[in-house]
């Protein structure tokens, strides 16, 4: 088709500008045409880099003002309710990255809104679900390959040189939990096909200090039994030396299934007087790239051909839920239902 859809986007820091390259060099579907950030520096790039020709500061005024079909929202999580309310009643599609919200109760909110525009398509960004590797193992397990899956092993983590930087973005960002594990909630409630019933979660501030003043940590364990009987142990860290150490294990009455061990950069290995090794990729974004375009993709695709998203606001909402009990349990030190 040769329609293009309009979209705006609010926030362009980190995650923000990978989405808004994505939106405005790799998507002949699209049409970039508005940016939002309180940054002089982010909108300068939007304006030099991407070439958007309207800027805002205020996202009001980017939603109520510029020609927009639908707005891609990459804002701190304190803001993705709110903005995704205020875009739904402007009539727009939207896009908004993980989590939903920091609490059930505006997850409710934004639901009841959404509820109201049925006609208007809203996700949240699970990106692994797009993952080649991952949607491999689903399809394997929707098959039978592994027999009954019972358990999920899984961890996120960030390489240390990161860490520092993060303590400023803990009150908005929710924590550890809402800003790592909501991943891996996500993904054991896809594969093991039920809701997180009990969790409890321990950690601490073994590294960098400044998160525990915070009320957060740097590196949590969460073990977390499901309303069907089945079973998950959750990591999450901030401290990882050797890079984007993140994967997936799923056991089954037949088999297993690794996602992302051992965390290599490709398939080469290395001998040299350090001995045998393989390199691991720094960052999330070079891990999950071609995930993330595939996401942005079929979510425009949604728009278009008038399909319902992969990731629901139902489903963002149980994983809100249950990040917040991996809270609870980790900040009270005691067996938490999910509730």
């Amino acid at each position: 088709m040769n329609r293009k859809i309009k979209v705006g986007i609010v926030g362009l820091g980190r995650m923000g500008k990978e989405y808004a390259d994505n939106l405005a060099f790799k998507m002949r579907a699209v049409d970039l045409v508005a940016a939002c950030s309180i940054s002089e520096e982010e909108l300068a790039y939007a304006r030099d880099t991407l070439q958007v020709k309207q800027l805002y500061k205020d996202y009001d005024q980017m939603i109520e003002q510029a020609d927009l079909e639908a707005v891609f929202i990459i804002s701190s999580t304190d803001m993705h309710a709110s903005q995704m309310i205020k875009a739904l009643e402007a009539g727009l599609h939207v896009f908004c990255e993980k989590p939903l919200a920091i609490t059930v109760e505006s997850c409710v909110k934004v639901k009841e809104v959404a509820s109201r525009h049925p006609h208007l398509k809203t996700t949240i960004g699970f990106v692994r679900r797009f993952d080649e590797s991952y949607q491999y193992a689903k399809a394997k397990i929707e098959s039978g390959a592994i027999g009954i899956p019972f358990m999920v092993k899984a961890q996120t983590v960030d390489k240390d040189t990161v860490a520092e930087f993060q303590i400023k973005y803990v009150n908005k960002s929710g924590g550890i939990f809402h800003d790592y594990n909501v991943h891996d909630i996500d993904l054991t409630r896809w594969f093991l096909g039920s809701e997180i019933k009990t969790v409890h979660a321990m950690g601490g501030a073994f590294k960098h200090k400044g998160f525990a003043a915070l009320g957060d940590a740097d590196n949590v364990m969460t073990s977390c039994q499901l309303e069907n009987g089945t079973m998950a142990v959750i990591i999450a860290s901030r401290t990882a030396m050797v890079g984007h150490d993140t994967y997936t294990e799923i056991v089954g009455t037949l088999g297993t299934l690794r996602i992302g061990r051992p965390p290599g950069k490709n398939r080469v290995e290395i001998y040299d007087q350090h001995g045998a090794r393989t390199e691991c990729l720094d960052t999330f974004m070079e891990r999950f790239e071609d995930a993330f375009l595939t996401m942005t993709e079929d979510f425009i695709d949604c728009i278009i051909y008038d399909r319902q998203p992969l990731c629901t606001i139902d489903g963002a909402m149980e994983a809100t839920r249950a990040a917040i009990a991996f809270t609870t349990s980790f900040k009270e030190k005691r067996l938490v239902s999910v509730s």
